[in-house]
């Protein structure tokens, strides 16, 4: 008795998965969605430069002992080995009622901007790298713990930022971002975080 070669048995199985209605599983779907993005959503840079770039270059003592985020050892734009983040310690504040959208976005206070906003997950602090990672919460952090809690009032603040993006179509500069300040007013305002 002869047996069936193993190209004839991978043949019949590819015929029989034919007959489960999907076509034969070696070609590709006829029809592919990707569907459009929800995203494009932009954190504030008011509240940013206003109330998180602080919390970076803050000295910040915890169980661990005391830490920033801006030292020349963690997330120095130019002698950090701190991973993605990257922070210009001396960025100064920008007067964004003053100053076009491009040359903002030349400045080192957008550097850092842009920078933690790339390892945040828009509109979800719980899975966003700035918050989780000083937490060391589900993540790795070289730079170890630096908050005990994530109840720290610079915690709330990552938290409150990552987790109010512009609404959709608005940049980075809209002034709805006026309301995370109380009162309503960047200038003058306190840092909102609950």
């Amino acid at each position: 008795m002869m047996k069936p070669s193993v190209t004839f048995l991978a043949l019949l199985a590819a015929t029989a998965l034919t007959g489960c209605g999907g076509g034969s599983p070696l070609d590709n779907p006829s029809n592919v969605e990707n569907p459009a993005g929800s995203g494009g959503r932009k954190l504030s840079f008011i509240y940013f430069q206003k109330c998180v770039n602080p919390v970076l270059l803050a000295s910040i003592t915890s169980s661990a002992g005391t830490n920033t985020c801006a030292s020349a050892g963690c997330h120095d734009n130019v002698t950090g080995t701190g991973g993605a983040l990257r922070v210009v310690p001396g960025a100064v504040e920008v007067d964004t009622t003053a100053t076009a959208a491009d040359a903002i976005r030349a400045t080192d206070m957008y550097k850092n901007f842009y920078s933690s906003q790339g390892v945040t997950v828009i509109g979800s602090p719980t899975q966003s790298r700035l918050v989780n990672k000083p937490l060391v919460s589900g993540v790795l952090h070289g730079g170890g713990l630096i908050f005990d809690s994530d109840q720290d009032p610079y915690v709330k603040r990552l938290r409150y930022w990552i987790g109010r993006p512009m609404p959709e179509g608005q940049d980075e500069f809209s002034d709805v971002a006026a309301s995370m300040f109380t009162p309503a007013d960047p200038q003058t305002g306190a840092c909102n975080a609950d």
